[in-house]
């Protein structure tokens, strides 16, 4: 899994700095959501897309994030966890990798939205999306934190959500025209990267282990 993202990424990142034929792509999907939207005249659709895309902002995701942390912290002080603190650094430090990896990236390939116009001086560029990996990043570390205490159906509860709430995001993003599809791929494929590479990180110790009443 991991070497499909990097490869992926690298392949999207290539198309996106050269102006590959994979743009094309990104052309008739925005043609396509843009006859469906239009065929559909849904404004529930486009409340919800819109709804969805807002989720990706920081100031949704990295208080969730931030709260998650502490949450976490807490359940696995009562827990008994040695390193019980660990969440809430973890939270944090996330919450800054974020701008870390994205806007040195808008700024060097420099992609113009789907409008198509040039960019203004103020801004980074659309690729890869900001939101989507905000969202991803966000909501997938607050669920593993989460997931450290929680039940085997919980812990299935807390990534069906952060799956949907980043895949929300980004298509709403496209559904929205905010972004281009290969911006949310490659968003998706950074967040995947790093969750991955959290996952099998030992964020927090174990508990100590109860002891055993001895046997009369």
């Amino acid at each position: 899994m991991p070497a499909a993202l990097v490869l992926v990424l690298l392949l999207v990142s290539w198309q996106v700095a050269a102006d590959g034929p994979l743009l094309e792509l990104d052309d008739w999907v925005r043609h396509a959501v843009r006859e469906t939207r239009h065929a559909l005249h849904s404004a529930l659709l486009n409340h919800l897309g819109k709804a969805f895309s807002d989720l990706g902002g920081g100031s949704v995701a990295v208080p969730v994030l931030l709260l998650a942390g502490a949450v976490s912290a807490r359940r696995e002080f009562r827990a008994g966890f040695a390193r019980w603190w660990l969440p809430v650094p973890v939270a944090v430090l996330t919450a800054g990798l974020i701008p870390l990896l994205v806007v040195p990236a808008k700024a060097w390939f420099a992609r113009p939205g789907p409008f198509g116009l040039p960019l203004a001086a103020d801004q980074w560029g659309w690729y890869p999306s900001g939101h989507t990996a905000t969202a991803t990043l966000g909501y997938g570390v607050a669920a593993l934190l989460l997931a450290r205490t929680a039940a085997p159906r919980g812990r299935r509860a807390l990534a069906a959500a952060a799956t949907l709430l980043a895949v929300g995001v980004g298509l709403g993003l496209v559904w929205s025209d905010y972004h281009w599809l290969l911006d949310v791929v490659a968003s998706w494929c950074l967040g995947g990267l790093v969750l991955w590479t959290l996952a099998r990180w030992p964020l927090t110790g174990r508990p100590p282990a109860r002891r055993r009443r001895p046997e009369h």
